[in-house]
């Protein structure tokens, strides 16, 4: 069957289609973007704007229609973090369902952290053993581990890159003061759940999904997209330690020159490089995986797993 999810998050809206079927892998058949960067749309009261409620139901609306368009069956919408933690999220919702007849789930930030799990653990496979999971969205930061495909352990904490732009780092190229305070409270939040973790094990392999650590990989060296997905990419804590003061000294029109950065991340991505420095460094870990297959690909993974 051809399935669409639509995933309504921190950053975009994204609607992914893919052909489908229990036991295989699901074959991306069209992806549809729009950056609307909802966690940098919020008021001092923690509330969605008028202004970006309505681009967000524009857009949802489109995306649905691309859908059809496209022939999808079924269409998966879900929310992450920028929708949850609003303060008007329910009323958000609401609009959106009377305007689109999208019903949003709303995902808690266990669940992104166990569905994308989930989907790292189908792309690697058994083989992996004991798997770490870092997942920078733009809302925040999942951290997930185990030795099967339900993790043993997995939590979501408000570290995302565009959230830590929007609060933290107002500057272009940022203050090195507010970059310096940044980094010790993005340290301080993720060395409280480490012995979460680390009490399992050192786990056999460490992977990174999302945008961000794409990204990061391939400014540190790593192949283009273009060359595909089973190329394996790899970013080193070391390389990621000498890129970090370069992107704090530079302004985000100078980011965008840099291989792989595109100019709607860009701004985000010196916090998105502190937090993946902060998480590396405090797990021990020296060399991660960039997996291709992340949250999406989970929700469509459980979808069909559920299927009769």
């Amino acid at each position: 069957m051809r399935l669409g999810v639509l995933d309504v998050g921190s950053n975009t809206v994204h609607l992914l289609v893919v052909d489908a079927h229990p036991g295989a892998r699901p074959l991306p058949a069209y992806s549809h973007k729009a950056e609307l960067r909802l966690a940098e749309l919020l008021d001092e009261g923690g509330a969605i704007s008028e202004g970006g409620v309505e681009r967000l139901v524009a857009t949802i609306r489109e995306a649905l229609q691309v859908a059809e368009d496209k022939g999808v069956e079924s269409v998966l919408p879900f929310a992450t973090s920028a929708i949850r933690e609003a303060t008007n999220g329910e009323d958000v919702l609401r609009r959106v369902a009377q305007e689109t007849d999208a019903a949003l789930q709303v995902l808690s930030g266990e669940d992104e952290a166990r569905l994308t799990f989930l989907a790292a653990r189908r792309w690697l496979g058994w083989s992996a053993g004991r798997l770490l999971v870092l997942d920078i969205g733009g809302g925040s930061l999942e951290i997930a581990y185990g030795l099967d495909e339900d993790p043993d352990v997995a939590v979501s904490l408000p570290l995302g890159a565009g959230r830590l732009t929007a609060g933290d780092l107002p500057g272009d190229p940022p203050d090195a003061e507010d970059v310096r305070t940044l980094r010790r409270r993005v340290r301080a939040e993720i060395a409280k759940v480490v012995s979460e973790f680390t009490r399992y094990g050192t786990p056999d392999r460490v992977v990174g999904t999302s945008k961000t650590f794409k990204q990061l990989a391939r400014i540190a060296g790593a192949a283009r997209s273009a060359e595909g997905l089973y190329v394996q990419r790899e970013l080193t804590h070391k390389k990621l330690e000498e890129w970090v003061p370069q992107l704090a000294g530079m302004p985000a029109e100078e980011r965008v020159t840099l291989p792989g950065v595109s100019e709607g991340r860009s701004r985000q991505l010196l916090a998105g490089a502190l937090v993946a420095e902060a998480a590396m460094d405090l797990f021990g870990v020296e060399t991660l995986e960039v997996c291709p297959w992340a949250l999406r690909e989970g929700v469509i993974l459980r979808r069909l797993d559920h299927l009769p």
